[in-house]
């Protein structure tokens, strides 16, 4: 216990995700939650419990035709324990057990939802179990109506509430077979726009979504909520545009790929068939993601937003500003990290995946190794047939992903920034 308590918030977060996953893959490997007649190997029960606590939606093996009732129920509280994240369920066990919540605690929630300081964080807590709940539950009864025509009545209210929990925590995992996904809802308007109503709210971010309930104003908004609005509906809406572009698809199911491609990975069409133009497309708002505080993964919406805005202001030598506030030095040095490492991981897993899998191409492999970094769950269909050590890198990779690369980076620095300082030389860049 002594040990846990002298550990950083970063180490903790990065230990307790590992633990749920190796816990949830010891569960879904053992035969009492699998079909009968199906062996499920440990490296695919892994890949399957890494990408439900990831919230990414790659799959091995599809999840009905292989777990029964419990197996689907343990991914999909896996999902929620991961969408929400480890340390928040924690001090919700907390509060409903009445007990204190320590100043430990609340960093470490404080570290898992990116927030700024630990005020107020109790407050939150109870605030993002009451939204999940509600945006849930809508999900579930809007999504019965639509499976209930094709399915019996309890089947449907059980295919309701994990797509309702897989939609809303951007996991992307579906219970209806084959590898079908929602292939067959591809007209249905109703299960469209729920899915990406939930993964849109899903996505913008706990605060976000606060602070939208509380405020209602636009002009009263926080720069970080203004940022991940502006970002949001502009990523929403030129993703649609060009992927109705390149791709023979409607204008609903180009709407839903570009909602879904931003960290989801549910598909209303089959990916394999897209074009390289829509592919690369699709990889770009994977890459990007969702925004701080949510469900999603990517590097972030709001690190994107600052990349673009610190290029112009250099481009136009002024301040790097945004809705007549100033960003500092210290949030464009990050996100120029982020970028670097995030880019540095999705290039080497690229090429080692290349090496070991020959028989895919460049765009596939590129396609499927955002896709876990983005923790989206979007494939063009290779994800089953890769080998055992491809598997264990997009493990890794999702796992990354989600916990952040930044986060990950820093969690082996165990020494204070030395105070020794050198004389500045100029350096020729460009």
């Amino acid at each position: 216990m002594a040990v846990f308590k002298k550990m950083s918030p970063g180490r903790f977060i990065v230990l307790g995700f590992a633990a749920v996953i190796i816990l949830g893959a010891i569960l879904l490997v053992l035969p009492f939650t699998s079909n009968d007649g199906v062996n499920i190997s440990f490296i695919d029960a892994l890949f399957t419990s890494t990408s439900a606590v990831c919230v990414t939606g790659l799959s091995t093996v599809d999840t009905r035709d292989t777990y029964n009732v419990l197996g689907r129920i343990v991914v999909a509280l896996l999902i929620q324990v991961g969408g929400l994240g480890f340390a928040s369920f924690g001090v919700g066990f907390f509060l409903l057990a009445r007990k204190k919540v320590s100043f430990k605690d609340r960093l470490v929630v404080k570290e898992a939802l990116n927030l700024g300081s630990i005020k107020g964080i109790v407050k939150l807590v109870k605030s993002i179990f009451l939204i999940t709940l509600c945006f849930e539950s809508i999900g579930v009864i809007l999504s019965f109506i639509v499976f209930s025509k094709d399915y019996p009545p309890l089947t449907a209210l059980g295919i309701s509430m994990f797509h309702a929990v897989s939609a809303f925590n951007n996991a992307g995992f579906d219970v209806l077979g084959g590898f079908k996904g929602l292939v067959g809802y591809v007209d249905n308007v109703l299960l469209n726009l729920t899915t990406c109503g939930l993964i849109i709210f899903g996505g913008l971010g706990f605060f976000v979504i606060k602070e939208i309930i509380h405020k209602h104003s636009f002009k009263k908004f926080s720069l970080h909520t203004k940022i991940v609005l502006t970002m949001t509906i502009s990523l929403l809406i030129t993703g649609t545009l060009i992927i109705k572009l390149t791709e023979d698809v409607s204008w609903l199911g180009a709407f839903f790929f570009s909602t879904s491609a931003r960290t989801a990975g549910f598909a209303t069409y089959a990916v394999g068939s897209f074009t390289n133009a829509g592919l690369f497309v699709i990889i770009i708002l994977m890459f990007i993601g969702a925004s701080p505080g949510s469900t999603g993964g990517g590097i972030k919406t709001t690190t994107a937003f600052t990349l673009f805005r610190s290029a112009y202001s250099v481009a136009t030598n002024k301040h790097c500003c945004a809705f007549k506030r100033r960003i500092s030095h210290d949030v464009v040095t990050k996100a120029f990290i982020i970028a670097f490492l995030a880019l540095t991981l999705v290039c080497i897993d690229t090429f080692l995946m290349s090496i070991i899998e020959p028989d895919y191409t460049f765009i596939q492999i590129l396609f499927e190794v955002v896709s876990a970094f983005g923790t989206v769950g979007l494939s063009t269909g290779i994800t089953p047939e890769l080998s055992s050590l491809s598997k264990l890198i997009l493990i890794l990779t999702m796992f990354v992903g989600r916990l952040g690369p930044l986060t990950i980076a820093t969690i082996w620095s165990f020494k204070a920034m030395s105070n020794v300082t050198y004389s500045e030389e100029t350096l020729t860049i460009g």
